[in-house]
């Protein structure tokens, strides 16, 4: 083992640990106890420490603190059979840490681990937040009993970016991450016999058409020097090839840049419904399902750490545009100042891809990055 192999080792290990173990949304049992057991590890005097549902809150506490700096780690893996062959891969079948969340509690362990041995003058609240895939953790992890008692002052997070080299980060002032929301839409007509269509009212040309409707949106009601994304990703109706469809279902997501559009978009899409339920005569509904509000970057705060970034040795800083991507962090920079950061971690695979293979060399950056700052920010003001 090389010397930076042997420094990265500790939290190489436990992402390698905790990606075999992936769980969604609140139900990550498994991944909730390996982080207490590890948690348990270190000098208990020098943190406080809760757990929510299957999340957990670490204070660790500061000599003289004046604020609260906080610091935000999700924990769920997604419904993705692993493809990666790696010797430590997912051994939950069908489930994968195909989003990095690994990653980010590995990089926040190493974050805590560093600070309950070098305290700072100011309280650090490490926030290990369940079900950011779905359907949403962190809003009422932030209105919980625990988050008012020790809310924080300031707030960061980051994701990993698998675009991105190692040693570089992205990020922006303002607006990061789109307001988004998921889309259901179910549909009931009368199915019947394929051979005598004119008895029936068919779900599967309803659905076709309704997709094809949902296409204008876009391109025809929201303004073209704005931004939005309507997505249709799965769609399934009948049961056999001969009888014509009774229901059809439509699942897929909606992405908007301003919380106006977003309203725009979802009216004209009930707008839409309507039509095809007096056109189709059937009946029809939608359930929005999880809604995450935008990642926006406090302004002087995201200009200080990128020009703090710049002086670490090891790290470029990369300016970038906002992205269609959807973050329930969104919801805690609402009610606290703050900023995520892109992490680059150079995979050939995308987030949500069953090949997704990080370069874990992006760790020991993280890591540094991080201490590296809060350190600043907690003992200089």
């Amino acid at each position: 083992m090389t010397e930076v192999e042997s420094i990265l080792y500790p939290f190489v290990k436990i992402r390698r640990d905790l990606h075999k173990i992936p769980e969604i949304g609140f139900k990550e049992v498994k991944t909730q106890k390996y982080l207490l057991d590890y948690l348990s590890t270190l000098p208990q005097d020098r943190y406080e420490l809760e757990t929510w549902e299957t999340g957990i809150f670490v204070k660790v506490i500061g000599l003289a603190p004046q604020k609260t700096i906080g610091y935000r780690a999700d924990m769920d893996g997604l419904p993705i059979k692993e493809e990666t062959d790696l010797p430590f891969s997912s051994e939950h079948d069908q489930y994968m840490h195909a989003c990095g969340h690994d990653f980010h509690m590995s990089i926040a362990l190493g974050v805590l681990s560093y600070f309950v041995l070098n305290p700072i003058n100011d309280h650090i609240l490490f926030i290990f937040q369940p079900a950011e895939e779905g359907p949403g953790g962190a809003e009422p992890m932030l209105s919980s009993e625990t988050m008012n008692k020790w809310k924080p002052d300031i707030i960061m997070a980051l994701h990993i970016a698998p675009e991105y080299p190692v040693g570089t980060i992205a990020l922006k002032e303002g607006l990061l991450f789109a307001n988004t929301s998921e889309l259901f839409i179910e549909l009931k007509g009368k199915g019947g016999h394929a051979a005598y269509p004119h008895e029936t009212n068919d779900m599967v040309v309803a659905a076709c058409s309704l997709v094809g409707q949902l296409q204008s949106i876009v391109s025809r009601n929201v303004n073209p020097l704005d931004s939005a994304v309507v997505t249709i990703g799965k769609i399934s109706g009948g049961s056999v090839q001969n009888i014509i469809a009774e229901k059809a279902r439509l699942e897929g997501t909606i992405r908007t840049l301003n919380e106006e559009s977003m309203i725009k978009v979802k009216t004209r899409i009930e707008q839409l419904l309507c039509g095809i339920k007096v056109g189709y005569a059937c009946e029809g509904w939608i359930d929005y399902g999880s809604m995450y509000h935008q990642v926006f970057n406090e302004e002087q705060l995201t200009t200080e750490f990128m020009e703090f970034a710049k002086k670490v040795p090891g790290i470029q800083v990369h300016h970038c545009n906002e992205a269609m991507t959807g973050e329930d962090f969104g919801y805690m920079l609402k009610e606290i100042p703050g900023f995520m950061f892109w992490l680059g971690v150079n995979s050939t695979y995308g987030l949500h891809h069953a090949k997704l293979n990080p370069d874990e060399q992006a760790i020991e950056k993280a890591i540094t990055l991080l201490t590296h700052y809060i350190t600043f920010k907690g003992s200089n003001e």
